[in-house]
């Protein structure tokens, strides 16, 4: 099995080998190998080791860039059977009522989601979770968070603490579902 490599940049030698000195002088006996690595992040200017980690997770995966992705349908080549297939899905209020079996109608049902999510406003991890929990009847708001993460309708931090709406137009198929939920 291969290794993932995972990079440790540092500004300042001199104060790395300091830091990592006094952890070492203040540490009892022989340190095992998961506390030599949470010194070694420590040293560099990380929390720990599964924050360095976590830090060169994100600079190997950036996200997605917005033309990478394939270009919504006019209204006039909307299906309108999978309208109302994904309607089917919310109550009157726009409340998801369960998760769709197929994958473009997921699609959908996290953009009609998106509406619902404060635009321009900075999000904390609870308050999005409390906001999905509102909206949905199935149980799984950590599913419809990263659903929305992935599909680039949401972005957050790296450590996760902050979550923000992303702004984009909306394909057509999410507007006509949107359109026959609020007539109900």
């Amino acid at each position: 099995m291969s290794r993932k490599l995972i990079p440790l940049y540092l500004s300042d030698t001199s104060t790395f080998a300091k830091s990592l000195r006094s952890q070492l002088s203040h540490h009892d006996g022989l340190p095992s190998h998961l506390e030599v690595l949470n010194m070694l992040a420590k040293a560099a200017g990380h929390r720990n080791f599964q924050s360095l980690r976590a830090t060169a997770e994100i600079a190997d995966n950036p996200p997605l860039k917005p033309s990478a992705e394939k270009p919504f349908r006019r209204p006039s080549e909307v299906d309108q059977r999978q309208v109302e297939r994904i309607a089917r899905c919310f109550d009157g209020k726009g409340r998801l009522l369960r998760w769709p079996a197929r994958r473009t109608d997921q699609i959908v049902s996290l953009w009609i989601l998106w509406t619902q999510i404060p635009a321009a406003r900075e999000l904390s991890e609870p308050d999005v979770n409390i906001l999905l929990n509102e909206r949905h009847d199935f149980g799984d708001y950590a599913l419809l968070r990263r659903e929305l993460c992935d599909l680039g309708l949401m972005t957050r931090t790296p450590n996760g603490r902050i979550y923000r709406r992303v702004e984009r137009p909306m394909p057509a198929e999410a507007a006509g579902t949107l359109r026959l939920i609020s007539m109900r």
